[in-house]
């Protein structure tokens, strides 16, 4: 039984310290977000990509395990002030690639089966670390589907791999802000990439 305790208590210290290690790699030095220049980004997300992947995928979400081979639609994470102030970095699939990096104002109708994923880091101010955060995801169904949402669905992936439970209205009353966009928000214009 001590041994068993012993190997327990060993395992949680070895699990422990590998927490400290990660926040240390992936430390913050600003409370803001907004304040951190594109080259800490760029650091924050070489620390944190693998572990992003990894996390949303653990469960074997589909979306989860191969939205990193979508388009990307940014040259790097950035900070829009949506999603809770989170770093946030979008992905469309190959139905909605073309559309969505045409980055359009206005008369936006995005194919059905369109499908965006968004990594999103938080910083924590109390770890004055990077942690990762939910994978967004937005799916286009066919019209008449949802008429409530614009005939979109919203989902979510938590950082451990289970799926996030929200009401749809909770992300369309947001959304639908960019109604002429097809409730699209974009990338900031300074990381967009061009179609």
């Amino acid at each position: 039984m001590k041994r068993q305790l012993f190997a327990a208590a060993t395992l949680m210290a070895s699990l422990s310290l590998a927490q400290t290690a990660h926040a240390a790699e992936c430390a913050v030095a600003v409370d803001d977000p907004f304040a951190l220049e594109a080259a800490a980004i760029e650091e924050i997300y070489a620390c944190i990509k693998d572990e992003l992947v990894a996390g949303y995928a653990k469960e074997g979400d589909a979306v989860a395990s191969a939205y990193r081979d979508w388009t990307v639609s940014s040259t790097r994470p950035a900070v829009a002030g949506a999603h809770g102030n989170r770093l946030l970095y979008t992905f469309a699939n190959d139905i909605a690639a073309e559309q969505y990096l045409k980055y359009a104002t206005e008369g936006v109708n995005m194919p059905v089966g369109s499908v965006l994923a968004k990594e999103s880091i938080t910083i924590s101010a109390k770890k004055k670390a990077a942690v990762p955060g939910p994978l967004f995801i937005m799916t286009k169904g066919e019209p008449g589907s949802a008429p409530e949402t614009a005939d979109w669905v919203y989902g979510g992936i938590q950082p451990n791999g289970q799926p996030m439970k929200f009401k749809q209205s909770f992300c369309h009353d947001c959304h639908v802000a960019w109604e002429a966009q097809d409730m699209l928000a974009y990338p900031l214009e300074e990381v967009r990439l061009a179609n």
